[in-house]
């Protein structure tokens, strides 16, 4: 049998380890997590494959090959769009003036486009230059986070056999219950995103009809799509018709389009649609789900909108295994 002082020894000298690994695999983290999440999500898919007869490594071999289309599914309409409205895009900038006078009240200000357009230019170089110069660091992401999807998918009890022989039995049902919050978070978190993404869509392209604008459907589908990127968002879509209507000389539809588009399409989706699913979804209030999405967003970048919500989530189940612990509390 260890004795305690061995046990004591072994656990500071994993902790020590598991620090020393964060900071020297601190460039894959974010991917490492991702694939658990995503390995989490998927695993109800491969075990449907295996109940219809599969063996474990296919059903993990397919689950996990289903995983990477959908996710590059998602990029693939706003790349359709932005090659069928080409023409459009090199037509705007081919009729863009030298010069746009922004006059307010006794203000003037003249904006130099053409400076703007080189720095632009300049800017999508260097973007370019250095996504090509990230693409093999890339491909290895991408490499690993494929193999850990299919590991985790195909030996699932793993991880977990070796957490409950590490943690001491009369604290199993403090991890079990931490697994099962952490499962039903991220299938909201994801059922969440999906529903706020559509949810963008549906409002844009219905505002965008109304608005008389030709390819109201591709627009709507750019908006729906860039919700997946924290922060930016479906804003880019509308700051972006703004511009042409203030450059095309239409200064009340550029006004018009910009209020009504960043509270439609910008702000209601994730306004109302996010908080009223995390309700029913995530277990959790609205308001921590969505301290959780926006910290988590700001502190981490793209990663944090499944990492914030989850920390919350873990947070409130810590929160109600304590309160188990003493019992209900008696009524004055």
């Amino acid at each position: 049998m260890p004795t305690r002082q061995r046990t004591y020894v072994l656990a500071g000298l994993l902790v020590l380890l598991v620090s020393l690994s964060m900071v020297l695999l601190s460039s894959v983290l974010a991917t490492v997590f991702f694939a658990i999440t995503v390995a989490y999500v998927l695993f109800p898919l491969s075990e449907w494959f295996v109940d219809q007869g599969l063996s474990k490594r296919i059903a993990a071999a397919v689950s996990t090959g289903i995983a990477f289309v959908a996710g590059s599914l998602v990029l693939l309409p706003l790349v359709f769009v932005v090659y069928r409205r080409r023409r459009d895009l090199f037509a705007f900038f081919v009729r863009l003036p030298d010069e746009i006078l922004l006059s307010v009240g006794e203000f003037t200000y003249v904006v130099d486009v053409q400076a703007a357009l080189v720095a632009l230019r300049d800017g999508t170089a260097d973007v370019a230059v250095g996504f090509a110069s990230e693409t093999p660091i890339l491909a290895l992401k991408a490499v690993l986070f494929t193999l850990l999807v299919y590991a985790m998918l195909w030996r699932p009890n793993a991880p977990s056999a070796v957490v409950y022989r590490t943690v001491p039995k009369p604290y199993h049902d403090v991890v079990s219950r931490f697994h099962k919050r952490l499962r039903s978070t991220l299938y909201a978190i994801y059922v969440l995103q999906a529903a706020t993404a559509f949810g963008t869509f549906l409002v844009a392209w219905v505002l965008f009809a109304l608005l008389g604008y030709n390819g109201a459907f591709a627009l709507a589908v750019a908006a729906g799509i860039l919700q997946f990127v924290p922060v930016v968002g479906p804003s880019v879509v509308i700051l972006a018709i703004a511009a042409a209507k203030a450059v095309a000389g239409d200064a009340v539809g550029a006004v018009v389009v910009t209020v009504l588009g960043l509270t439609l399409v910008g702000f209601l989706p994730d306004a109302v649609i996010r908080p009223r699913l995390a309700r029913y979804t995530t277990g959790m209030p609205a308001s921590l789900y969505f301290v959780g999405f926006t910290g988590g967003i700001l502190s981490m970048g793209l990663i944090g909108f499944i990492a914030g919500p989850v920390v919350i989530a873990l947070l409130v189940e810590a929160v109600n295994l304590l309160a188990a612990e003493h019992g209900p509390t008696e009524s004055s």
